[in-house]
Order: C-alpha cells, then structure tokens, then sequence
C-alpha cells in the first residue's frame, strides 16, 4: 500500500514553515520556526479529513493530557495548541531532532546499559502518567523521541483517551508488534498491564533490534504476529552482553497473564536499577512526581494526625502473623564514632555519661580497697569481678549493624507495601520503623516486609536492630 501525500502545511501566525517531519494515519507533523521566543518547533497538525468532531475532540483530549505531562523529563513538552484559519487543529511541541528509537534500533547495534537506562527513563514517564489516571496504550520505539541532551521523550498519547475496544464498539488503533496478549480479546480491556508490557516490548527491541516476536527473514503478518504473541514464550534476546537478571525482568514484565507482571511501571524501573547495580553501573534516577510536600503541610498543620496514621499501620512479619499489636520501641544511642550516630544534640549528652560513669567506679574503687584493707574480711573473698555491661557493644563500632537494603515500596490499593533485603551481619537481626520525620513513635518490625495502610504517598524510615539493641543508620524512602 503506498504512502498518502503530506498535506500541506498550515499558515499559523508568528510561525514559519521550514519542512515535513513525517506523517501518520491522521495527521502530519511539521518543521516550524517560532518568532517569540525564537526557537525550533515540531507542529502536529490534524488531517482535514479527518476533522471530524470525534476526531477533534480526541485531539484536544491529547493536547490536555500532554500539557498535564510536558513537566516531566521524558514526556515531550507541549507548548501550544489551536485551531489554524483553514480549521485542522494542530499542537505546538518541543523539537526532538535526534532519530527516534524505531530509526535507531534498526540502524545501530544500543549498548545494554543505555537500553537499561533509556527503559528506567520511560518509566517514570509511564508511572507519572498512571498517577493521574493516564494510559499511553501505544508504547513503542517510534513513540520514543530523543532530545538534544540524549533522554528519550515519549510522545503520541493520541489513543490515550479512547475507550477500550467492546463488542459492537469502536476499535482503536494498536502497534500489533508491542501490544500485550490481552489487547487481542474481543472483550479487550487496556490497563496499567498492557503498559508496562509494551515498555518492555520496547526495551527488549532495542536490545535484539527487532520486535519480540519477529522473526527476521520470516513470515510476520498480523495474524503470525498475533498468535506468537498470544501463546509463545518472550524469545530470548540473544546477546552474549545481556545478563540473565535483565532476561528475567523483561520475561516477567512481558507476562501473558497481566496480574503476573509488575505491579507498576515504578515498580519495573526499580528491578532495571537493580540490574545496573548488579551490572556495577551508574544509578540511573527513577523520575517519578514528588508530593511529600504535600504530607508535609498537613503534617505540620495537625500533628497529631500524623500518630493517628501511625497507628493504622500493619506491621506484618514476612510469612507470619501481624506484629502490629508490639509497644513502641526504645532507640538507643549507639557508642561514639559510628555511622549510626544520632543527631548531634543526642551526641552532646555523651561527656555527662562519662563523667557519671567515673564517678561510679571512684566510688566503687573506694569500697573495693577499703574492703581489702579491713582486717575482717577473709583472704579467700579478697578479689573483685570486673564489671561488665550485657547492653554495650563488645566489638566497638563493628557492632552496630549496616541499615536495611534496597528499601522499596509498591502500593496495592490502599496498602503500601515496603520490602527490603537484610544486611551483612553475623546475628540476629530485626527492624525498627516510623514515618518520616516522626522520631518517638518507633515501632518493632521482626521481617522484612511491612505494610501501610494509606490512600496517599507513605515515606518511612527503617533501621536494622541487633542483638546488643544498637540500631543502625535510618533508611528512608517514599511510595504513592
């Protein structure tokens, strides 16, 4: 089938046309310059034929998802949108003038550690977008721009806004190569699943340098496509440089049964960080919307609403009962020198301690030499036991332990639930929490796994407990 002709593009005042960037099924995209402020810009503009009032209502509808995205760093910007003098609405967008991801995975052989980092990127977009309620729905590499600076920007959320596909309805378009197994369904329902399984379907591609279930060389209609997709296992990559943890994250992620996959693209970013520690590479930031502002303001506005939530947490011991019913937790404070310090104004309390300690062995001295040197004391009773303290660390700094690893939260309803690995330690060791910033309400967490009960975003601090009492350093983070 051959390619439709541009239309031609649209006069838009102060706004001058320098050439087509390349079209689509319903509109066509355009080269600008901008007068003021001056400055490159990509121009969407609809296809008159298909200005139909659906269709623009549809477009206005991607315009306003879009600009509620354009402040996040992997999200094209949108600057602009209106209707020109011959009636096509058209959006004003940022320029991208690096290749798309579809040109440059066919063209060029993408390092696994920027795949890793390109796939971290799109999913804080992904999660940002799924905070306020936005699906994207056609994920895919000819969807990924990328900026002057290298970051991907994902665009087109042209059928964000379309209603699934029902029997009788309206079918919307889909990218057959990325789209999850559940979109092929007559009753097709397009949630956060199907996401996610594209975003990996598009990591994968960059990996492999085709789609998943493409054959190179061989037959891939939709219908071949399709059934692959459908009942094959996820193939794997085939590159010696792809660890098996980053084929076992894409597996899950491209799961047939959608309840089998992350639970969130936040939560998919995270297993792709993990990879590049394991990978020993740099930490690649997880670009997801900050409200703990938020908490804060109502926090400092009523106090005591911040016990009042404390005390609706469930702490569950990992593969055992509730321990949501334990006392608070006295913290004690760690011996001088170690990591685990509290803040200074604890620190200061140290040289009264040591006085009063010296003052108890003068004491103690004393009575000892008096007692030796008393003529009614018998020689076999004439020696002294060294004082010990059962509660004081025997090893000095070593005895305090590393705090938690790998401390994430991922939100099931209105549960957060926080998981996190134990560190090194040759013992016993168990957990204290709070919320942030709400020391005195410390409570004991006997495994690794706690969950909070909070239709907002939850941000704990988790310390490791040894034997000896001592607690490590707070681990902190945040989950919404």
């Amino acid at each position: 089938m051959s390619r439709r002709p541009p239309a031609p593009p649209p006069e838009i005042p102060g706004f001058s046309y320098v050439r087509l960037l390349g079209s689509g099924g319903f509109s066509d995209v355009f080269l600008y310059n901008q007068e003021l402020p001056h400055r490159k810009v990509a121009v969407k503009v609809l296809l008159a034929n298909a200005s139909s009032e659906s269709a623009r209502q549809q477009f206005v509808a991607e315009a306003n998802l879009m600009a509620q995205l354009s402040t996040h760093p992997s999200i094209v910007t949108i600057y602009h949108a209106d209707t020109a003098a011959d009636g096509r609405p058209y959006l004003v967008m940022e320029y991208c003038p690096r290749p798309n991801l579809s040109a440059r995975y066919r063209t060029e052989r993408i390092q696994v550690a920027e795949a890793i980092r390109i796939g971290i990127r799109l999913a804080g977009a992904v999660e940002t977008a799924h905070r306020i309620g936005i699906l994207h729905r056609d994920i895919k590499p000819a969807n990924v721009l990328t900026t002057d600076y290298g970051w991907p920007a994902l665009t087109d959320f042209g059928i964000s806004v379309v209603s699934t596909t029902t029997p009788g309805g309206e079918a919307v378009g889909m990218s057959i190569p990325w789209a999850a197994p559940e979109f092929f369904a007559d009753d097709a329902v397009r949630g956060v699943p199907g996401d996610i399984y594209s975003l990996a379907a598009t990591v994968y591609t960059l990996l492999k340098g085709s789609s998943p279930f493409e054959e190179p060389g061989g037959s891939n209609s939709a219908l071949e496509l399709i059934t692959r997709i459908e009942r094959n296992p996820v193939p794997p990559v085939g590159r010696p440089d792809v660890p098996p943890s980053l084929e076992a994250v894409l597996v899950r992620a491209m799961a047939k049964r959608p309840e089998a996959r992350y639970p969130s693209a936040a939560a998919f970013g995270r297993a792709l960080q993990r990879v590049e520690q394991e990978m020993h590479l740099s930490q690649t930031t997880l670009d997801v919307p900050d409200t703990s502002w938020a908490r804060a303001e109502s926090s400092t506005a009523d106090e005591d609403d911040m016990r009042t939530r404390a005390r609706m947490v469930t702490t569950v011991q990992q593969g055992g009962p509730s321990d949501s019913t334990l006392p608070p937790v006295p913290v004690p404070t760690p011996p001088p020198g170690d990591q685990g310090l509290p803040p200074a104004p604890q620190r200061r309390r140290w040289p009264a301690l040591l006085a009063s300690i010296a003052v108890v062995l003068a004491v103690l001295t004393v009575v000892v030499i008096g007692a030796l040197n008393s003529p009614d004391v018998p020689d076999d009773v004439a020696t002294t036991t060294p004082v010990t303290h059962d509660d004081e660390p025997t090893e000095g700094p070593t005895a305090v332990p590393d705090p938690p690893v790998d401390l994430t939260g991922e939100r099931d309803g209105d549960v957060v639930r926080f998981t996190w690995e134990a560190p090194e330690w040759d013992g016993e060791l168990t957990y204290v929490w709070r919320l942030q910033g709400a020391e005195g309400t410390e409570q004991p967490v006997a495994g690794t796994m706690l969950e909070v009960e909070d239709p907002g975003t939850v941000c704990v601090e988790i310390a490791s407990r040894a034997e000896q009492a001592w607690l490590s350093s707070w681990e902190r983070t945040c989950a919404g």
